[in-house]
């Protein structure tokens, strides 16, 4: 296997590439969904094809005459004319045709756009944690860009050329079959070049897009745990991974503008060759008398117009084939399996339990091994261990977020992956220290998980998490606009946000996932007792590293590599003087 197809097999084990057979039913399907404004699109630019004849014919008109010596001034005035009304038509026309298949082009991606964006919020969140977000923030961004472009000035190009292409080969074959031969030169210098380039341009755009969402990948992750990076020494191999990145970046596109520069020349070759064979072949039949000036002057400008729509539908080829590859990616997002099939059970009652689960990243490498807990309803349970003990992973698990690789995690005894996604996130929710602030106002934030949420309810979810006071301070309160580009929010702000949501959204069960991380304590603390006031007779799972959470809860989970080490109350684990009052300790002369 060639590097080539390694790194494009690497980049199918990421989020899944769509078929060529999938593009082009889908692409199918979007011409049949606008057939009627396509069509329309046609005949426009048939209609500016055809008047634009009008214009060679008129000129090869005026050569005839003038080299009969018969001409008479009054005909040249007419043909004149003629000429001068034929470009102003032309340009009435195409300006119509051009004009409608931009409206049209932006229907479609409108459309296209519409259904990735759909597709990718039902991505199942295993499926994304495990792809990275470098795959998927490539499709978003470079894929997007590049069918932008094509369909916006791609399919205005084409529908343009071809139309123009096939109209005017044919009034040249009409004039004069005979010297309309050297057109065949086209097709003859193109077939093998363009057939090599097409073979090898698919897979070599793969390459160069999973390159870019590698990159991407790196990017991200660095500049996201920066503070990390730099407190555990790890630049110097941040940059070496960024530059190994850079590198196959560098040779992927080093290959596909390779392709192209040894695909270039053979079209060049292939516009100017019948243009210089008809203007030497129609000059021999006119000096032989086989055909007239006029004729043979209409035939090699009828020619000499091809240039233009030849030129850019070429051109627009290896945009299209680019974006063709763009295409792929993005309809593979679709083809993404759902992470659980809903069988339809109904939870006996609130009770949270996971038993005996273990869970892997990467097959053989299990992080959790044999978790067992058994949460009563209403308790409050802390997570509680080092870093990388396999809190988090555990808490996404009791989320729903994933399934585990054996045991079970039920509610009411039904697995959570058995539940549909609603009906889990009514029963479950997982808030965590990663939050996002969406463009809108700050009640349209609020409103996400509850849409029909009163602006009293959302002032109140405010006031539960201790934000209730700066966001009256907002300059229109509840309308001001947040996110990006509107009222800029701090971290701890954008963190109460994200904790008011969830009180909104209102599950029997809760996980927190250092979701306080960003307050300082004295806040953080503060916060956390508002919110266990609205939260009372909730199950609360909290997993943190700030043992005051341990303090508060019913119970105490101390989980370390992968395992339960201790589970009980505060008092009962200091008493047992185990790995959690060694904690506690360290903790606490820490503070």
């Amino acid at each position: 296997m060639s590097p080539l197809s390694l790194r494009t097999d690497h980049a199918r084990r990421t989020l899944p590439i769509a078929s060529g057979r999938v593009v082009r039913e889908h692409v199918g399907v979007l011409l049949r969904e606008h057939r009627r404004p396509l069509l329309a699109v046609l005949l426009w630019h048939l209609l500016a094809a055809v008047v634009g004849l009008a214009g060679p014919w008129v000129i090869g008109q005026v050569v005839g005459t003038v080299t009969t010596g018969r001409a008479a001034i009054t005909d040249v005035r007419v043909l004149v004319g003629l000429l001068a009304a034929a470009v102003l038509a032309e340009t009435a026309v195409t300006w119509v045709a051009r004009r409608s298949s931009f409206v049209l082009s932006e229907q479609v991606f409108a459309q296209l756009r519409e259904g990735f964006v759909a597709s990718a919020v039902r991505l199942p969140l295993s499926t994304v944690e495990r792809a990275g977000t470098g795959d998927l923030l490539a499709r978003t961004t470079n894929d997007i860009d590049a069918i932008s472009y094509v369909i916006r000035f791609g399919i205005p190009t084409v529908v343009v050329s071809c139309t123009t292409v096939l109209v005017t080969g044919v009034a040249t074959v009409l004039a004069s079959p005979l010297a309309a031969l050297p057109l065949l030169l086209t097709p003859l210098v193109w077939f093998l070049p363009t057939r090599r380039y097409l073979r090898l341009a698919g897979p070599g755009y793969l390459w160069e897009h999973a390159t870019y969402a590698r990159l991407n990948g790196v990017a991200a992750e660095t500049v996201e745990g920066a503070a990390t990076v730099d407190a555990l020494g790890l630049s110097a191999e941040r940059e070496a991974r960024f530059a190994e990145a850079i590198r196959e970046s560098h040779d992927a596109e080093r290959y596909t503008v390779g392709l192209r520069l040894r695909w270039f020349p053979w079209l060049e070759v292939g516009f100017f060759a019948p243009v210089a064979g008809t203007l030497l072949w129609g000059g021999w039949l006119a000096w032989e008398g086989t055909i007239g000036v006029a004729t043979a002057t209409a035939v090699v400008l009828y020619v000499q117009r091809l240039l233009d729509p030849l030129g850019e539908l070429m051109s627009m080829l290896d945009e299209i084939q680019f974006a063709a590859t763009s295409m792929s990616r993005i309809l593979g997002v679709a083809e993404v399996p759902p992470d659980r099939v809903a069988t339809g059970a109904a939870p006996s009652d609130d009770r949270l339990a996971v038993d005996h689960v273990r869970y892997a990243y990467r097959e053989g490498r299990d992080v959790l091994h044999g978790v067992s807990l058994d949460l009563r309803p209403g308790e409050r349970l802390a997570v509680v261990g080092p870093s990388g003990a396999g809190k988090s992973t555990l808490g996404r698990l009791m989320a729903g977020v994933d399934g585990p690789r054996t045991g079970r995690i039920t509610v009411g005894g039904v697995p959570l992956v058995d539940l549909e996604l609603d009906e889990l996130r009514g029963q479950v929710a997982l808030v965590t220290q990663e939050h996002h602030v969406f463009v809108g106002t700050l009640a349209d934030n609020l409103r996400l998980p509850r849409p029909a949420a009163t602006d009293d309810e959302l002032l109140a979810a405010l006031d539960a998490v201790d934000a209730l006071d700066w966001a009256r301070a907002l300059p229109e309160g509840l309308a001001t606009t947040v996110g990006s580009g509107g009222h800029p929010l701090t971290e701890a702000q954008a963190q109460q946000l994200a904790l008011a949501r969830l009180v909104l959204a209102d599950p029997h069960t809760l996980v927190l996932d250092e979701a306080t991380s960003l307050l300082d304590p004295r806040a953080a603390r503060h916060l956390e007792r508002s919110l266990g006031a609205v939260l009372t007779g909730r199950t609360v799972v909290a997993i943190a590293h700030r043992l005051h959470t341990a303090h508060d809860a019913d119970r105490v989970a101390v989980v370390d590599g992968g395992r339960v080490a201790e589970l009980g109350s505060h008092d009962e684990l200091l008493a047992a003087d185990g790995s959690y009052a060694a904690l506690w300790r360290s903790w606490r002369d820490e503070g």
